[in-house]
């Protein structure tokens, strides 16, 4: 056998044997956190685009650590006019307003439902991703901060799936919405202080306790995970980080909800 053909036969077999480990690998990850169960998800957006929407890259990774895990996934928006539509080359409003289930379903490539027709019974979990959406659209906390309400149909799935006793997963500016339908919740938007411009958002800290959450200080990569109430939280773009380090994050709420669904 020529040294070029023993050299190729080698490479396959390393191929093979990387793959083989690899499918090992996430089964035994898969399993060891699922079991035999793979869990229906709600996974709820706000829009498209992160000034007025759903953040895409939180979206995106909630959907790629879904999937990695084999979770049925369901995607649902409230049908609703924004709050205003930003032109994001600006940062400035745009004269024609948008509708939020139509925006959302351009992350959700059409596959994609009316909030309203959400039912409790049949999703193990729900996900808010943030973007300034859930704080305009989902919410008015970017108008009235800790006089905020929340929308209708929202209120609504977080406190059926909170009196259901199933987990609720939020990120970014999203956990302002339990501590406002949950009280007495524990949330992380990441930091109560911002030192070095790291967190720009550090005051939404405040704004949760004095509704009556208990905020808790934690980093980018890191969860909080209120075990009495179910509720999973991150900071992901609370933090100006590395957008590595939100995957990782949302990440890790991913794979705490999902534990907490067994």
């Amino acid at each position: 056998m020529q040294v070029t053909e023993m050299m190729s036969r080698a490479k396959l077999l390393l191929f093979r044997g990387s793959n083989i480990y690899h499918a090992k690998k996430c089964s035994l990850h898969t399993t060891s956190i699922l079991g035999a169960k793979n869990p229906k998800v709600a996974l709820i957006f706000c829009g498209c685009g992160v000034y007025d929407g759903t953040e895409v890259h939180e979206a995106s990774s909630a959907m790629v650590h879904l999937s990695r895990y084999e979770a049925e996934v369901g995607i649902f928006a409230p049908n609703i006019e924004q709050m205003h539509t930003i032109d994001h080359t600006k940062g400035e409003p745009m004269e024609v307003n948008r509708n939020v289930l139509v925006e959302s379903a351009r992350i959700a490539r059409g596959k994609i439902k009316d909030l309203k027709d959400l039912d409790v019974q049949n999703y193990d979990a729900v996900i808010f991703p943030g973007g300034f959406g859930a704080a305009k659209n989902l919410s008015d906390f970017a108008v009235k901060g800790d006089q905020m309400t929340v929308e209708p149909s929202v209120e609504k799935v977080i406190k059926e799936f909170h009196s259901a006793k199933k987990p609720i997963g939020l990120c970014c500016i999203s956990p302002v919405l339990a501590a406002r339908t949950i009280p007495g919740c524990t949330v992380t938007v990441g930091q109560d202080k911002d030192v070095d411009g790291t967190w720009p958002y550090a005051g939404t800290a405040g704004a949760c306790q004095s509704m009556g959450a208990q905020h808790i200080n934690k980093e980018v990569t890191e969860v909080n995970v209120d075990s009495d109430n179910k509720v999973v939280t991150t900071p992901a773009y609370m933090c100006e980080t590395a957008v590595h380090k939100v995957f990782d994050g949302v990440g890790a709420m991913v794979e705490a909800v999902l534990k907490l669904c067994k």
